[in-house]
């Protein structure tokens, strides 16, 4: 729920969404401006169809809404892009995505059915009853899925790949029809040069959540993430799984922005804090010989958790119990887990 608030208030802003449909569908081409981007219910195509009530796929269940929907236009025609936001991995997201789809065409669909029906036109007798004449036509719908996820999408990207078709005659194959999923890896994209606005922000610090070293390099370089708006901030940090940052993050009310650098230091910092306290608390009662190596297990545990390489893990030891390289070397050889 609060990855789902955040990203709606991110995306809720028109030059971001023109923004990423340039950059994720144009290759970077400023083809959409803000200007031409119309809100629409996300919620669209929550009624009947063909006797199915809002409990549609079963009954005393509904819909599960889109999280964002544009009506964007090109000259005197339009598209509607939808995006979905994605954390974790779904296996069956080509029939969850495919159902969105279907139900925007449904209600532009319906739209065209009272107008038909109330043209005056002459319409033949199947025109009139299905509500659907000759010149009708639907607008296109384009739906852009976004994971945010650290393991690679090993999940379904059409309709076939979750279809059994073992032992059906390949005749009838060609028959079923597919659809396909258009899913956007953030952490692999390998060029964010293509947005203008903050998202490139955002990707980017998503991009190295689980490199520390790399991101705390990439937020030193860059002077805007000293100057974040809020909500960028939030989007980074949600998606980037690292939550604490939220409640810790001091913003600066005048101009509602943060500095993500001060806020990877501090974190770095609390998360080391954490683990030397901790082996404070275990020495006391262990002894001072038993809490140091307690408190190096922690700190080694911690800087692991954080994504902190074994070079910089091992050089931190040396730093703060002040003991030898070769010292550290034995108790990252003791503890570093190896995956």
């Amino acid at each position: 729920m609060e990855r789902d608030l955040c990203s709606k208030e991110f995306y809720s802003d028109d030059e971001r969404y023109a923004d990423l449909i340039n950059g994720i569908i144009c290759g970077g081409e400023q083809v959409v401006k803000k200007e031409d981007l119309q809100p629409l219910d996300t919620q669209s195509g929550f009624y009947k169809i063909r006797g199915f009530q809002r409990g549609w796929p079963g009954k005393g269940r509904q819909f599960k809404a889109r999280d964002l929907i544009r009506r964007t236009a090109f000259g005197m025609n339009f598209a509607v892009i939808g995006i979905e936001n994605q954390k974790e991995l779904d296996y069956a997201l080509p029939l969850r995505a495919m159902s969105y789809d279907v139900r925007e065409y449904e209600a532009q669909a319906a739209k065209i059915r009272k107008e038909v029906r109330k043209s005056g036109k002459e319409l033949t007798p199947g025109e009139y009853l299905y509500g659907f004449a000759r010149y009708s036509r639907l607008h296109p719908v384009v739906t852009i899925v976004l994971y945010y996820g650290e393991e690679e999408w090993d999940a379904s990207r059409e309709l076939h790949e979750i279809i059994d078709f073992s032992e059906i005659p390949e005749a009838f194959r060609k028959l079923v029809q597919n659809y396909q999923v258009h899913v956007v890896e953030v952490r692999k994209l390998k060029d964010t040069e293509v947005f203008r606005t903050d998202i490139r922000l955002v990707f980017d610090y998503i991009r190295y959540a689980s490199q520390p070293e790399k991101l705390k390099e990439l937020t030193e370089s860059n002077p805007a993430y000293k100057q974040m708006e809020e909500d960028a901030f939030d989007m980074a940090v949600t998606y980037a799984k690292v939550r604490d940052w939220i409640q810790r993050k001091e913003p600066h009310k005048e101009k509602r922005t943060v500095d993500a650098n001060e806020h990877l230091n501090k974190m770095i910092q609390y998360g080391m804090g954490k683990g030397i306290k901790q082996g404070r608390e275990e020495g006391r009662e262990e002894g001072i010989e038993q809490g140091i190596e307690q408190g190096i297990k922690a700190l080694i545990e911690t800087c692991q958790d954080l994504g902190v390489t074994k070079d910089a893990t091992a050089k931190r030891i040396v730093e703060k119990f002040s003991m030898s390289a070769l010292c550290a070397d034995k108790y990252m050889k003791k503890y570093w887990r190896n995956h």
